[in-house]
C-alpha cells in the first residue's frame, strides 16, 4: 500500500527534492548561513510528513472503496474533480453493461421460446412417422411428405441462425426466375400432389440476384401458398420483367393480421389455428429480399385467396435541378 502510494504522488515528492537540491545549491553558491536553510527545510520536511500522513489516510480509503464498491453511489466519498468523472465514467460503463447483459438475457429467452416452438412443430411430422411405423403403414408418398416437413424446419432453423447472425454471403448472378420457381415446385411435389394442388407459371424474368436467398424466400412464399391452399385448389404464379406474383386459392388472411405479417414471431390467426406457422418465415423474407433489393407485398381475402407480390425496389435517386 505504501508504495502504491509513492508510486501514485512520485512527480510531487521529486519536484519537492529538486526544488530543496536548488534551493542548497544557491545558498552555497551565495555562501549564505546554511543554518537557515537546515531549518527552513526542518520545518518544510515536518510539514511534509504531516501532510503525507494525511494524505496517505485519504489515499489508502479511496483505494479500500474502489475494490469494494458495488454501486456507484458508494463513490460519493470521492470528491475531487478527476474523482467526480471517473465516477461519471463508471456509471457510464455499468449502464451500458447493464443494457447489454439484459439484451443477452432477452436474446437467450428468445432463442428458448423459438426452440421449444420448433421442437414443438417437429414433433407432428416425427408422431407422424411413428404412428406409421407402428400400425405397418408407410406410405412412400405420405413419409416422404413427413420428411419434407422436418427438411424445411431444420433448414429454416439453420437459415434463421445463420440470417440472424448478419452473415453477408450474397453472390449475385443472373438467374431464371421461372426456371428457379419450377425447381422449388419440383422440390414441393409431394405436398401438391397429396393436396391435389394444380400450378401454372407464366413468364420469366432473368435477375441478378443471389440465387440461395431468393429460393429460400420464394420458398417460403410457396410453402404458405401450399399450406393454406384447400384441397384440389390451385396457385397461379405469373413473372413479368419486373415482378413476381403468387397468386392462391385458399383460405385467406384476416384483414388485421396483414399490417403485422411481416414483424418477427407474428403468426396471426391462421398460423395459430393450424398450427403450421413459427411466425419468422415471412419475417426473413422480408428482410432478405430487402438485400436483394426486392420487396414484398401481401394482400388477401377471406375465402378467397392470396396474392403475394415480389418487385423490384423502386428507388428515387435521380438528382433534380
Amino acid at each position: 500500500m505504501i508504495w502504491k502510494f509513492f508510486k501514485e504522488y512520485r512527480l510531487w515528492y521529486s519536484l519537492y527534492a529538486i526544488m530543496s537540491a536548488l534551493y542548497f545549491l544557491m545558498f552555497y553558491l551565495y555562501r549564505l548561513p546554511l543554518s537557515y536553510f537546515i531549518n527552513s527545510l526542518i520545518l518544510n520536511l515536518t510539514l511534509l510528513i504531516l501532510v503525507t500522513i494525511w494524505q496517505y489516510h485519504k489515499f489508502k480509503q479511496k483505494l479500500n472503496i474502489l475494490h469494494h464498491f458495488i454501486y456507484v453511489e458508494e463513490l460519493k466519498e470521492l470528491r475531487s474533480p478527476s474523482e467526480r468523472s471517473y465516477q461519471d465514467l463508471i456509471a457510464k460503463l455499468k449502464d451500458k453493461e447493464s443494457e447489454e447483459s439484459f439484451a443477452a438475457k432477452a436474446e437467450m429467452e428468445e432463442w428458448q421460446s423459438l426452440i421449444k416452438m420448433w421442437s414443438h412443430q417437429m414433433k407432428v411430422p416425427i408422431s407422424a412417422l411413428s404412428l406409421m411405423a407402428q400400425t405397418d403403414h408407410l406410405e412412400s408418398n405420405e413419409v416422404q411428405q413427413q420428411l419434407m416437413k422436418l427438411q424445411n424446419y431444420l433448414d429454416s432453423l439453420l437459415t434463421y441462425m445463420k440470417f440472424s447472425q448478419n452473415k453477408d454471403d450474397f453472390r449475385f448472378e443472373e438467374v431464371s426466375v421461372s426456371s428457379l420457381i419450377r425447381e422449388i415446385i419440383k422440390k414441393y411435389r409431394i405436398t401438391f400432389l397429396a393436396k391435389n394442388l394444380s400450378v401454372t407459371i407464366q413468364g420469366d424474368w432473368l435477375l441478378k440476384t443471389d440465387k440461395k436467398w431468393l429460393s429460400f424466400a420464394l420458398s417460403q412464399v410457396l410453402d404458405n401458398a401450399i399450406k393454406y391452399s384447400k384441397n384440389n385448389g390451385s396457385i397461379d404464379i405469373l413473372i413479368t420483367d419486373s415482378s413476381i406474383t403468387v397468386a392462391d386459392k385458399g383460405i385467406g388472411i384476416l384483414d388485421e393480421d396483414l399490417p403485422r405479417l411481416f414483424e418477427e414471431g407474428f403468426t396471426g390467426y391462421n398460423g395459430h389455428k393450424h398450427q403450421k406457422a413459427t411466425g419468422l418465415g415471412l419475417y426473413m423474407t422480408k428482410k432478405i429480399l430487402e438485400n436483394l433489393n426486392l420487396t414484398i407485398e401481401i394482400s388477401s381475402q377471406i375465402d378467397k385467396g392470396t396474392d403475394v407480390i415480389i418487385s423490384k425496389t423502386t428507388k428515387d435517386n435521380d438528382d433534380k435541378p
